[in-house]
């Protein structure tokens, strides 16, 4: 009987030992470095490390990489973790504070249609799961700080949760929107997946988080309201436009850049004069974004009794409906309905975006928020141009950023835009263009690094 208790007791003990040597090691805070005098050659220690994590292409999550930027550009050593589908912005690459880890993307069966929504699913978030354990846990060193984007919020909160208690790591959640609210504009607010979504993610940001981040002060109102109920600190920071974001030098370098892009370049003149207006709108072509807003009003534009200046848009952007868009515009032109209207599609660098929104006489939004409390970056963008937007504003936070008359102006319908354009383009002496491009420069002078630095900068001890 002795030797089969001993037995037991030598197997539990190798099956618990192998399970702790197989655990991701822990965050163990660094002890201060001991003073070394300036020949010694010593390389100074990152003030802090921190695990970025995004669930979605790196490339085209401007906030999360303006957040890595950040932090190495204080001294923080950061892991930036997400998928690779995209060139990431110039100031994340050959950074040696900053490491890019891509995620295995998931098997191209589950990408396409090939199985049910039911099937797919699940499945998807199993191979996100393991990917992310993975990726958190084995392939990264432990951090003191994980800085999480939600949405997704499945499997991302729960699996960030688990890794941050196993790696004594603490939780930050940047609130850009919420998840449940996106999966129920595609599968209606009654789907019983919404509801388990919506739950999951209000139990998830009341209990896994040290603190969070919020676009909006509206968003930061309503986690501390039901169903979230959320009683760490809630910190509003606002996005800001990157430096990449500035204001056209002079007429001649506006020229140059429109006669160097192709979509612009047969144009250009016609644009410098005032003769066509060039109008610019950055979409993912997903539900969210009603693009039939902008065709719709652009065909009243074109069929007004006044005569207008013709408008040349250009549409930026990767997504699932462009295609079925683009055999719109076709048809639209067959019927002749955009007469008066060019429209171009473009996938632009970040530099090239961030030049034509400085030569653009007009930006236009189509974002409609699935929550109400979020706000579209694309606008913040277009205000470190010095660019005045006209934006889908039938949403709590929109009076937030977009001050009417002021820096913009807000539509809802495609009747609404319409109208807006004619009277911003139909006016010869460009007064009102004007008067919201001021105040578009005025609103873009506050910058990311000025915002990060008071909110999350002083959160993470890197600012003062």
């Amino acid at each position: 009987m002795l030797d089969l208790l001993l037995t037991l007791a030598v197997a539990a003990s190798t099956i618990l030992s192998t399970i702790l040597m197989l655990l991701p090691s822990r965050y163990i805070r660094p002890s201060p470095p001991k003073a070394t005098s300036e020949s010694s050659g010593a390389v100074d220690e990152p003030k802090i490390s921190v695990q970025v994590l995004v669930l979605g292409d790196i490339g085209r999550s401007p906030r999360m990489q303006y957040h890595a930027m950040s932090i190495a550009k204080h001294g923080g050593r950061v892991d930036i973790i997400g998928y690779k589908e995209s060139t990431p912005h110039p100031g994340l690459l050959n950074n040696p504070l900053i490491t890019i880890l891509p995620l295995p993307p998931p098997p191209r069966i589950l990408r396409s249609n090939a199985l049910p929504f039911i099937v797919a699913g699940p499945l998807k978030v199993l191979w996100q799961i393991w990917s992310l354990f993975h990726a958190l846990g084995y392939a990264t060193k432990p951090a003191r700080w994980l800085l999480v984007q939600n949405p997704p919020s499945i499997p991302t909160l729960f699996i960030s949760a688990v890794i941050c208690f196993l790696r004594n790591t603490h939780l930050i959640i940047d609130w850009h929107n919420y998840g449940w609210t996106i999966l129920a504009g595609t599968r209606g607010a009654t789907h019983p997946f919404v509801t388990i979504s919506k739950y999951y993610e209000a139990v998830m940001g009341r209990s896994a988080p040290v603190a969070s981040f919020t676009v909006t002060d509206a968003m930061a109102k309503q986690l501390r309201n039901k169903p979230y109920n959320v009683r760490s600190p809630i910190l509003t920071l606002h996005d800001r436009p990157a430096a990449i974001f500035q204001p056209i030098s002079g007429n001649e370098a506006r020229r140059a850049f429109l006669k160097c892009l192709p979509e612009t370049s047969a144009q250009a003149e016609s644009i410098m004069t005032g003769k066509t207006r060039l109008l610019v709108s950055s979409t993912s072509w997903t539900p969210d974004e009603d693009f039939n807003l902008l065709l719709e009003a652009l065909c009243s534009y074109s069929g007004s009794a006044k005569q207008q200046p013709p408008i040349l848009a250009i549409i930026t952007g990767k997504g699932p409906q462009k295609q079925m868009y683009l055999e719109r515009i076709a048809f639209l032109k067959k019927e002749s309905r955009l007469q008066n209207v060019s429209i171009a599609t473009a996938w632009l660098s970040t530099e090239d975006y961030a030049t034509l929104l400085a030569c653009a006489d007009l930006g236009v939004c189509l974002h409609m928020s699935s929550s109400g409390v979020d706000l579209p970056m694309k606008v913040v963008d277009m205000f470190g141009a010095g660019l005045p937007v006209v934006g889908y504003g039938n949403y709590a936070s929109w009076g937030e950023l977009v001050k009417e008359g002021v820096n913009g102006r807000g539509f809802v319908t495609s009747d609404d835009l319409a109208t807006v354009l004619g009277e911003l383009f139909g006016d010869v002496e460009q007064k009102q263009l004007a008067k919201l491009r001021k105040g578009a420069i005025e609103e873009g002078k506050r910058r990311w690094d000025d915002e990060w630095g008071g909110v999350a900068g002083r959160l993470l001890g890197l600012c003062e």
